[in-house]
């Protein structure tokens, strides 16, 4: 399952558990949005470079699996999807033609984690995310 990457001069493994919210951590992923995240985060990771291993949106933050080369930071790497994604999801959800400057669509942090030898694990925390998170939610309501 592990597959090693390489470089002119260097082989590679490494993978990270990322995971980012909307501003202000509002439920703004539904529907048409919810899928469009995804394509667009899937078309930025093409065009940088970088293979998007697993990804899953849920309604207030998105869980990604990112295989990233040794040659980019982490920090750039999120920078550049959180950045470009935002201007994409102004443009083609939010209605925005131009002048992005000042208008955010993600929160400033951002939370990663390296995989290592679980990734496994962790693609499979990533998919089944969203029903742990409706479990939890019923416990609560429940007040167990």
């Amino acid at each position: 399952m592990r597959e090693w990457k390489s470089q002119s001069h260097v082989k590679w493994y490494c993978k990270y558990h990322i995971v980012f919210s909307p501003k202000y951590r509002k439920k703004a992923m539904f529907g048409r949005l919810r899928k469009g995240v995804g394509k667009i985060l899937r078309e930025l990771c093409n065009q940088s470079g970088v293979e998007l291993v697993e990804g899953h949106a849920l309604s207030d933050h998105v869980h990604l699996c990112l295989s990233i080369p040794p040659k980019y930071s982490v920090a750039h790497t999120v920078g550049f999807l959180k950045g470009k994604s935002a201007i994409r999801i102004h443009r083609e959800y939010l209605g925005r033609t131009r002048n992005f400057t000042g208008f955010h669509f993600w929160a400033r942090g951002y939370c990663v984690s390296t995989v290592g030898l679980d990734e496994a694990v962790i693609r499979e925390y990533i998919r089944n995310q969203e029903e742990e998170e409706k479990r939890q939610e019923q416990l609560n309501l429940r007040g167990l």
